[in-house]
């Protein structure tokens, strides 16, 4: 019984020394982990470091927000500050499904009630609250969704009526875009800008993509700014925390030389010609040739760039990018040749209708011809084979030195994207002498308005251009543009003055062939030109009556030329009338209104625009009061006392006795909109956020939309203008 007592002592006593042991062992084990716990807190609270990233900076970047300022394009205006293209946003709006989506007040982030929110987005999308319900309730699980063509292309005024639901879940992308107020106005000339994706920045940037916004767009693209501050969990900015900022440095503004109301008068006459004649294309430009500034041009086809419409059949500028033959019109330089390098015999005789040379027969325009006549009637006749013997009196050397020196075949280089120089075939004696009636070589329209401005500077040509100052985004000029001369003068001053004399003959109704262009009143001297299309496969030219390109250059005054006229028409598909007729209703038109600005002090007198002031914040009797004393007009369109928004911009420049669109603090109501401009209906979508659908040209003579009609923001209606 003893033995067995001392056998459990022992026992007792090894189990005891076990515990003992491993208390010790485990002593030791959370002292060593204590002690590398407490290295690691003293390393890390020394170095602030982990991983090799400082915490400091870590946890600074964790609450710090990183605002990217975005900078503005720059504005495109007309030659009196009126606007052509400037900045505007636009907003989609999408949803957020997924619930896990909470805030730090723990509040969701999630379309929470989707009927409500349906009934509530209804009142300003134009869809239904039905529709928006299935799209907030998709078959498959979707983190969020988006609206579809509803609910993209928001205005700033649909964006806040949404946001002042306050729908939980309901976000919104910001666009940039541009605003183009004018509609279908020289398209191609002021081009086109674009919201492009920025890979560097995540965003989308305006890049422009034709015509001057292509060209000039480094000059109009701003610089963003960025602004780096400090922020709780709550979103909130902590006080006394430093801020990095940088400012947007918003884009430069180009002056054009065009001139609004003249652009607006030719494009309604090309509308016209376009509408009755169906021509495969037209271009005009009206120029000062003193200065080179192009005070108006267009083409046909057009598109708009505010819609799109028609911009899939009409990519390319007619005016640079594409070359023809100018037939008869080219005649003036081959005349100028002839005449300063002394070889041009009016008095000689030559049998006219046609000539042989090189084993071609050339003929003339009236194949029986007029007889023997002197070679003074070849110009206004446009005697083809006349001018064969002119030419051939030069000599092959000396002509193509003249055509050398109005730079026939070289680019002009104006600030239009895609230019072609062109060429001359030049090789045979054939060839050589089709060149003096303008077949054979192929020009662009602005190489023919360089060579025509020779006629406003006794021989000196200067170079086209389209752009008459750039501004800083404060209005500061950094860059204006000179008149560039082009060479050295092609002819003389003589010269000149005999090439006017025969310019004046055209008109003549016994001998000229431009008799259609005479204007009562109007010192005027023109040529006219009818030349052939070649074929698309080669081997000699379309035939039939309309088969060609019809074109007619005029100037005014003829005593001392300033202003130039040029109008071109291909292959009209419905020639109903002679194309003389045709160009002549969108010739005299516009040269009037040329000679009508000519006999102002200034082409486009301060008193012909004025500057918008601001109207709102006030009742409708003293908006009124304040707009007709600035020479403007007002237009309500919606009931309320007070004057909350208006249709242009405070200090936006316009023409005198415009037509300011006003919306009241009430209900906006669809006015009777007979005879509204592009422009008023510009002012009408952006007030009340509807979406027009516009038809045809000139002013308003129909609309969807009964008069008194409640207006609804994203409402569609649709207008058909009328000439």
């Amino acid at each position: 019984m003893k033995k067995k007592n001392n056998s459990l002592k022992l026992q007792k006593s090894k189990a005891h020394g076990y515990r003992f042991t491993m208390g010790r062992i485990l002593q030791l084990v959370v002292a060593l982990v204590f002690l590398v716990f407490v290295g690691r807190f003293l390393y890390i609270g020394i170095s602030k470091t982990v991983q090799g990233q400082n915490l400091s900076t870590r946890t600074k970047q964790l609450y710090m927000r990183n605002q990217v300022l975005k900078a503005n394009r720059g504005t495109i205006y007309d030659r009196n500050g009126l606007v052509i293209a400037e900045d505007s946003h636009l907003y989609t709006i999408y949803a957020i499904l997924d619930k896990s989506s909470i805030n730090y007040k723990n509040k969701p982030e999630y379309v929470v009630n989707k009927q409500k929110t349906a009934k509530q987005l209804a009142k300003v999308l134009p869809i239904s609250e039905k529709k928006i319900l299935q799209y907030l309730s998709p078959k498959s699980k979707a983190f969020q969704v988006q609206f579809g063509s509803a609910g993209s292309g928001l205005t700033k005024d649909q964006k806040e009526k949404i946001e002042a639901m306050k729908l939980p879940g309901i976000k919104f992308i910001e666009t940039p875009s541009r605003l183009y107020p004018n509609g279908v106005f020289a398209s191609h000339v002021v081009g086109l800008a674009q919201p492009e994706y920025n890979k560097k920045t995540n965003s989308q940037t305006i890049v422009g993509t034709m015509g001057l916004e292509a060209w000039f767009n480094k000059t109009l693209t701003g610089t963003d700014g960025y602004k780096i501050s400090s922020f709780y969990a709550s979103e909130n900015q902590t006080p006394n925390s430093t801020q990095t900022f940088k400012a947007a440095k918003n884009g430069n503004n180009l002056y054009l030389t065009l001139d609004s109301q003249l652009q607006s008068l030719l494009e309604e006459k090309l509308s016209e010609v376009q509408k009755a004649y169906d021509p495969v294309s037209m271009t005009a430009v009206v120029e000062d040739m003193k200065t080179g500034k192009v005070m108006a041009a267009s083409q046909r086809p057009t598109f708009n760039p505010q819609t799109k419409k028609g911009l899939t059949k009409s990519y390319r500028d007619i005016l640079v990018q594409d070359t023809y033959e100018p037939g008869s019109v080219f005649k003036i330089l081959t005349l100028a040749a002839a005449i300063n390098s002394g070889n041009y015999h009016p008095n000689q005789y030559y049998n006219s209708g046609s000539v042989n040379v090189g084993g071609s027969t050339i003929h003339d325009w009236l194949t029986s011809g007029w007889g023997s006549i002197p070679l003074s009637q070849a110009f206004p006749r446009s005697s083809n084979v006349g001018f064969v013997h002119i030419e051939q009196a030069m000599g092959a050397k000396t002509w193509r030195k003249y055509l050398n020196r109005f730079r026939i075949g070289k680019k002009t280089d104006v600030t239009l994207p895609g230019e072609q120089a062109g060429l001359i075939s030049f090789k045979g004696v054939t060839d050589q002498a089709v060149t003096s009636f303008g077949q054979g070589v192929n020009v662009n329209v602005m190489q023919m308005m360089q060579a025509f401005s020779s006629l406003g500077n006794n021989g000196q040509m200067v170079k086209p251009q389209f752009v008459d100052k750039i501004t800083d985004a404060n209005g500061k000029t950094i860059k204006s543009y000179q008149v560039k001369k082009v060479g050295k003068p092609v002819y003389s001053k003589a010269t000149r003055k005999l090439l006017i004399k025969n310019m004046k003959r055209v008109l003549n109704k016994q001998i000229g062939t431009g008799y259609a262009y005479k204007m009562s009143g109007i010192s005027l001297g023109v040529k006219t030109g009818t030349a052939q299309i070649a074929k698309p496969n080669g081997g000699g030219y379309l035939t039939g009556d309309s088969n060609y390109i019809f074109s007619v250059v005029g100037v005014t005054p003829t005593k001392n030329p300033r202003y130039c006229v040029y109008l071109t028409l291909k292959q009209p598909r419905k020639m109903t009338v002679s194309a003389e007729k045709i160009l002549a209703s969108i010739f005299k038109p516009v040269m009037r209104r040329v000679v009508i600005m000519s006999k102002s002090e200034s082409l486009a007198s301060s008193s012909s625009v004025v500057k918008t002031p601001s109207l709102t914040q006030m009742s409708y009797a003293k908006a009124k009061k304040k707009a007709t004393a600035a020479g403007l007009n007002v237009l309500k369109i919606s009931s309320g006392y007070k004057i909350v928004k208006q249709g242009v911009k405070k200090g936006q420049k316009v023409s005198s006795g415009s037509t300011i669109l006003l919306l009241g603090d009430g209900t906006a109501k669809c006015p009777n909109m007979n005879g509204w401009s592009l422009e008023e209906l510009n002012q009408f979508a952006n007030l009340t956020g509807v979406k027009l659908t516009i038809k045809g040209s000139g002013t308003v003579n129909k609309q969807s939309l009964k008069v008194g009609t409640k207006i609804k923001t994203g409402q569609k209606i649709s207008i058909n203008l009328k000439e």
